[in-house]
């Protein structure tokens, strides 16, 4: 009897630690899954004679989400859409590698999923674009229509095709916002602004039912010195004129009653695409130009994503100790503590900056930074770090990217050297002070705020009450306190007299050919421009970049992922829905104003999205 439960005790054990096994394996095949989705890559092969196809998707960006890879593992893995990223210097990267790689015959550009692309980095590929072509290989650019920013990076092929049912969507420049003060006098919401400079138009929707003339002014100034360089580019690369893209533009109805309405026909008899084509067509075209892959029936290829897996990345790795230029990457809009992914936390970017100079190794800064300014004392924090960094011996060279306006200005200024692309937005020199209150609106629905205090502003300024009028003095007090101290700091960083200043400033924005016309920029270059000079300033022998990464804690990746899966799982809220809408189509920056609510009210923002121009 004892030997029998003896067998039976082993046996139970077996089968219970069977079990235990079993079920934590349930539990952790869900997260190997998710892992493999994540890291693993099979080994590319890289064809020879292979076209590189060049299809980009999603957002076109300086630097990737931090949790992108997890987004992305996520869609694949629930069959469920996600917002793709591309970094510029990926594409660039891949690029300059096809150019030298022997094995590539043939780029083939797919601009088609492209969702969001600045002019600055269209300006960047297509250079790339430009350098692979005088390496004497070919390019040609497919789709089955083109949008304007598409039609750009096309415009760079030796050939164009298109669907016969396609067309080339140019339509031109423009800026575009909704006013809103009507709406919000029916509501009784007393919007109180607070400004200095003439030309700071940031509140002009809540002030307004229509653009103002110094705003519309100052718009179609550099509106037309961007459209008439995107037009130049075109005009070269079709052997083109500017006049005559722009008469096709304004006279499209007379050109399409000429085809009976055919687009893609007006677009081949103008010399806007070289021929039409079907995708079979297409496809049959590249076989005869590259052949047939050796492991399907389509043409010999590879892939940009594939292509990205087996070259080494710029600025990514450098042998250990070595010296090196510090790139830290700052986009979107500027505030002061925690910060979401496409903000630029004014602590984390402190934290990074603080880490190259304790760094003996970093021997200099170049922050590439893309924002139309943010919280003005968030952009001085930032400002005293990047003088810290100058005062520890490393030389600061900010690289502007699609905009660096207002408080990305403001942090900018006293840069050993400041570098733009000719389409760059900067400047917005001003200041404003934003204050709501719907006292009124509550009263209509016999709501009121009442109480005591020990001074006459003991409430402070509050939503629920009327602004009083000490508060209204004192906050234009400080917004031109403000305005003068953003002033002082450009005149004092870039030494140029005040009223040289003053002429630049009053809120206007500017192209970066005229700032740099201004004293505003140095020199016209790209983040890598950046860094040679970078190197050069801190007599490096070798040019080195590397990326600082954001310091990201776990909790911003919890927050994140838990604001993915409330809009998974709920959607938006009626309000971020109006939020959505009223930036998307009147860029507007409103979301700003109510996400990041400044203590003191003040702002040095220029209140536009990222890439402002309807491309």
């Amino acid at each position: 009897m004892k030997l029998i439960l003896k067998i039976i005790k082993i046996i139970w054990k077996t089968l219970i630690t069977g079990v235990r096994v079993f079920a934590n394996l349930i539990l952790i095949l869900p997260l190997l899954i998710l892992l493999v989705i994540i890291f693993f890559r099979p080994p590319v092969n890289v064809p020879d004679g292979a076209a590189l196809i060049l299809a980009p998707e999603g957002d076109i960006v300086e630097q990737r989400s931090v949790i992108d890879p997890i987004t992305k593992a996520a869609g694949r893995f629930f069959g469920v859409p996600v917002h793709m990223e591309t970094p510029l210097q990926g594409i660039l990267d891949a690029i300059n590698a096809a150019t030298r790689d022997e094995r590539i015959k043939l780029m083939v550009i797919y601009p088609a999923k492209i969702e969001s692309i600045s002019l600055n980095q269209l300006i960047d590929i297509g250079q790339a674009i430009e350098q692979f072509k005088a390496s004497g290989k070919k390019v040609i650019a497919a789709g089955d229509s083109f949008n304007q920013a598409q039609y750009y990076l096309a415009a760079h092929a030796d050939e164009i095709f298109m669907n016969p049912m396609g067309e080339v969507g140019l339509h031109g420049f423009g800026m575009y916002r909704l006013y809103m003060k009507s709406f919000l006098d029916r509501l009784s919401i007393q919007f109180h602004t607070f400004k200095a400079g003439t030309y700071k138009a940031a509140l002009e929707p809540f002030m307004r039912d229509d653009m103002s003339p110094a705003a519309k002014e100052a718009n179609q100034k550099w509106l037309s010195s961007l459209w008439n360089l995107f037009c130049h580019d075109i005009a070269k690369q079709r052997e083109l004129t500017v006049e005559r893209i722009n008469n096709l533009i304004n006279n499209q109805d007379i050109y399409l009653e000429k085809t009976n309405g055919d687009s893609a026909a007006m677009a081949l008899n103008n010399g806007l695409i070289d021929g039409l084509k079907t995708r079979e067509q297409l496809k049959d075209h590249l076989i005869n130009l590259v052949g047939r892959s050796e492991t399907g029936p389509g043409l010999r290829n590879i892939s940009f994503y594939d292509y990205m897996q087996t070259i080494q990345p710029s600025y990514s790795k450098r042998k250990k100790d070595k010296p090196a230029v510090g790139i830290i990457i700052a986009q979107g809009d500027i505030v002061s503590e925690g910060g979401a992914i496409g903000e630029i936390s004014a602590e984390a970017i402190a934290r990074q900056i603080q880490r190259i100079i304790r760094d003996d190794s970093i021997k200099a800064l170049v922050l590439r930074i893309d924002s139309g300014g943010g919280s003005a004392f968030a952009s001085e924090r930032i400002r005293q770090e990047l003088l810290r960094c100058r005062d520890a011996g490393k030389p600061v060279v900010i690289s502007m990217a699609s905009m660096a306006a207002s408080g990305a200005y403001w942090l900018s200024a006293n840069a050993d050297l400041i570098m733009a692309s000719p389409v760059t937005l900067t400047g917005s020199i001003g200041v404003f002070g934003a204050i709501p209150t719907i006292d009124q609106t509550l009263a209509k629905a016999g709501i009121y705020s009442d109480g005591t205090g020990t001074t006459s502003v003991a409430g402070g300024a509050s939503l629920v009450r009327p602004l009083d009028p000490i508060l209204y003095r004192a906050t234009q007090l400080k917004v031109e306190n403000g305005y003068h101290r953003f002033l002082t700091i450009i005149s004092e960083g870039r030494d140029m007299p005040m009223a040289k200043v003053k002429a630049a400033a009053e809120g206007r924005i500017w192209d970066g050919m005229k700032a740099k016309e201004l004293g505003l920029v140095d020199e016209m270059g790209s983040l890598s421009d950046a860094v040679e000079r970078a190197a050069k300033l801190a007599d490096m022998e070798f040019v080195t970049g590397i990326y600082i990464k954001h310091p990201v804690g776990l909790q911003a990746l919890v927050q994140q992922m838990k604001r993915q899966v409330s809009v998974f799982i709920h959607g938006q809220t009626d309000v971020a829905a109006f939020i959505s809408i009223v930036n998307k189509h009147g860029n507007n920056g409103l979301s700003f104003l109510i996400k990041h609510p400044d203590p003191s009210n003040i702002y040095a923002h220029s209140l536009l999205p990222p890439s402002p121009v309807s491309l």
